[in-house]
């Protein structure tokens, strides 16, 4: 047993510090209000702290911190996508994972695993070739290797797939990775609190204060405040914060579900993934297979989950491996999949002066967690768009300059 672990027995946790600083009353201004205590928001407001000195930021939270997508997601880390401006976004986020855990001081239990996306047809095999190459071309670890190289990394694989299409090959991503969804968040809160900043859960946005032309405070369920600048980082939430100013987005919000079964041995040492099948898979540090599917096809803003969703993921799942029909599923959960017309996210500066957005995340928020917080402090420090989100920029959809980023979501949407 660990002497910490005894010494806290026997003199309890008093003395022991918070791992956040105790709630306090909202201020009167701050410079930064960030609406969302997500992944994406405590990184921006850690970033802000850290790399440009601007520390009285707020940062407000409805639920409680890492409570919404950032808590409800299966914790892949890729940068294996298809448009030059994809692959070098999640290429610099899967950079800065891979040092999070010194750089944040807590233990995300990051790792590496491989990432295999299965090609069931040539039209899929040729999308996979093409995805290899652009992978290359920007230095990033991707090749198509063949459906036995998949036998030998997935023990007990169906190739067949019980009769569905058969695995003809796949895309493999040795960077793939996963890690602990929750500590992120945690990380990024206790680092920014560190550095100043104030994390305040349960207080709800009500309305957004405008004067000239840009944006001067902010109304929540416990006062108003002013402040130089609004960071809406709310993911499937964005609908209702951009009304507040009148800011029209492409986005709709589909309800993307999730499971863990029991715990069992560790056997799957890699990420694997069927577009075809629309089933994702890796395996927990604790055992549990994590599983997901497509998103849900109705536009619907809720965390509900369903029978329906699980039933047919377990039904995949059999078919890709077969012996997972003994396995029980200990729980499901849902998330709020805020989805673009592209796939790609909406970042940055917006025609209101002041508001800054950080939406349209999909399948993929939880993998930008870092780049996205460094882009956007930084971005909201010199007041124009990062180099790396230009292409994300709002105003693209009016410009008709899409990313195009479908071919690469892996899953059904």
């Amino acid at each position: 047993m660990p002497l910490r672990l005894i010494k806290l027995g026997l003199k309890g946790t008093k003395d022991e510090p918070r791992f956040f600083p105790p709630s306090k009353e909202l201020e009167s201004h701050y410079d930064v209000v960030i609406i969302g205590g997500g992944g994406h928001g405590l990184a921006c407001a850690y970033y802000l702290a850290r790399d440009h000195g601007i520390r009285n930021v707020a940062v407000l939270e409805q639920g409680y911190l890492g409570g919404g997508n950032t808590g409800r997601n299966t914790t892949i880390v890729r940068s294996n996508y298809l448009t030059p401006e994809g692959v070098k976004f999640y290429d610099a986020s899967l950079r800065l994972f891979q040092d999070l855990s010194t750089d944040l001081d807590i233990n995300l239990f990051y790792s590496t695993r491989g990432h295999f996306t299965l090609a069931h047809s040539d039209d899929a095999m040729r999308t996979m070739r093409w995805r290899a190459e652009v992978n290359k071309h920007y230095g990033v670890d991707s090749a198509v290797v063949d459906r036995q190289a998949v036998a030998d990394a997935v023990p007990g694989i169906d190739l067949e797939c019980g009769g569905s299409p058969s695995v003809m090959g796949a895309l493999y991503h040795a960077p793939g990775a996963v890690a602990r969804h929750d500590a992120v968040a945690w990380g990024y809160g206790r680092a920014a609190a560190q550095r100043g900043v104030e994390l305040h859960q349960k207080t709800r946005v009500t309305g957004i204060q405008q004067q000239g032309g840009r944006v001067v405070g902010v109304d929540t369920d416990r006062g108003s405040i002013s402040c130089g600048a609004v960071v809406s980082m709310v993911a499937g939430s964005t609908p209702r914060i951009a009304d507040m100013v009148g800011l029209p987005t492409p986005i709709e919000v589909f309800p993307l579900q999730a499971c863990v079964t029991e715990p069992v041995k560790p056997f799957l040492n890699t990420i694997v993934v069927s577009g075809s099948l629309h089933v994702y898979v890796s395996q927990s540090s604790r055992g549990e297979l994590v599983m997901g599917s497509a998103v849900d096809p109705m536009v619907l803003h809720s965390t509900r989950s369903t029978f329906e969703f699980v039933e047919g993921l377990a039904d995949h799942m059999v078919d890709l491996l077969p012996f997972t029909a003994r396995m029980r599923v200990n729980r499901q959960w849902a998330g709020m999949s805020d989805m673009t017309p592209d796939f790609a996210p909406i970042m940055g500066t917006t025609p209101l002066d002041g508001f800054y957005l950080d939406a349209g995340w999909g399948t993929w928020g939880f993998k930008a967690t870092p780049i996205s917080g460094k882009t956007m402090a930084a971005t909201v420090a010199n007041g124009v768009n990062d180099e790396l989100i230009e292409p994300f920029r709002y105003s693209r959809f009016a410009d008709f300059q899409m990313v195009a980023e479908k071919g690469a979501a892996s899953v059904g949407h």
